[in-house]
């Protein structure tokens, strides 16, 4: 996966997302700039499945340390 910026965030990737969405949708992407859109869209959609994932896993180690 590409290096992944400091600071992005699963709230700003997902909005970054939805942005590039509405892009695509409304056909405001040119055919010269759709392939660079595309492989940052794979990015962050990978990005924010690692977060969900790493989260959930966290989440789950902490309810199963409570004993719940």
């Amino acid at each position: 996966m590409e290096k992944v910026e400091a600071k992005l965030t699963y709230e700003k990737a997902y909005a970054e997302l939805e942005q590039i969405m509405q892009d695509l949708q409304q056909d405001k992407i040119s055919v010269d700039d759709l392939s660079a859109k595309v492989k940052r869209a794979v990015m962050l959609i990978t990005f924010c499945n690692e977060m969900l994932r790493s989260t959930e896993a966290e989440v789950g180690a902490l309810v199963k340390k409570l004993g719940l």
